[in-house]
């Protein structure tokens, strides 16, 4: 669905990018890693259209993309939930739906993704202020799927989560990708994360991917060794 091709990036004398390709089918989870730093998060947004590339292409189902229509389709979790504050957990879930619907029929599609990640309708009415870091986040990942998605993203989703909580989204994570047949691309340095989510892991290194290949083969991969022992979670 999304091909990117020779995707350069800088800021003032700084590569970022330095000929990324990239290719992710639809139905298909890929999780991008790499260490802080090495542009995992410019490469999101040159996608998203919130970062201009330099140079490179990036084409959505073999067009050149449309924006319009791309972001229409998408939904994203942000790292740290990035929850509306002056907004109740529904009318987060709910902010993208409110836009063409009436409030009541917004609330009960957002009471149904919030019951799909494990949240109960006395959730609904309280502020994000009133959430943990593991509500927050499921009502991030609520969003994110509430317009039924073709496409999700997800940024370090387990960032500031303990292991139980970490676990229990990756879960829920892998589940909706699954359910829904939404192409997925996961930033994350979490390499729980990569085993629990992805099927492909790609890395980024030196403005670069070095490696791509299946989650199910990486602990065989020459290209992943130094970073699966430099100290990064296995």
């Amino acid at each position: 669905m999304i091909t990117i091709h020779d995707l350069y990036k800088s800021f003032g004398t700084k590569q970022v990018l330095s000929g990324v390709d990239l290719q992710v089918e639809q139905g298909e989870s890929l999780c991008v890693i790499g260490q802080s730093g090495t542009g995992k998060s410019v490469l999101l947004k040159c996608i998203l259209g919130l970062t201009t590339p330099d140079r490179g292409r990036i084409t959505w189902q073999g067009q050149p993309l449309d924006r319009k229509a791309f972001m229409a389709g998408f939904g994203m979790l942000f790292q740290g939930a990035a929850l509306f504050d002056s907004m109740s957990v529904w009318q987060n879930v709910a902010f993208r739906l409110r836009q063409r619907m009436s409030d009541a029929k917004a609330r009960n599609i957002a009471l149904d993704k919030l019951a799909r990640v494990g949240l109960d309708a006395g959730v609904a009415d309280l502020m994000p202020a009133e959430l943990s870091g593991g509500m927050a986040k499921r009502v991030g990942l609520a969003r994110a799927i509430a317009d039924d998605p073709s496409v999700i993203f997800f940024d370090e989703p387990t960032t500031g989560l303990d292991p139980i909580r970490a676990r229990a989204i990756n879960t829920l994570i892998r589940s909706i990708v699954t359910e829904t047949g939404a192409m997925a691309i996961t930033i994350t340095h979490d390499m729980e994360s990569v085993r629990a989510i992805g099927d492909r892991v790609a890395l980024l290194q030196n403005g670069r991917i070095i490696h791509d290949g299946p989650v199910a083969e990486m602990d065989h991969a020459t290209a992943l060794a130094d970073f699966l022992g430099g100290g990064v979670a296995k």
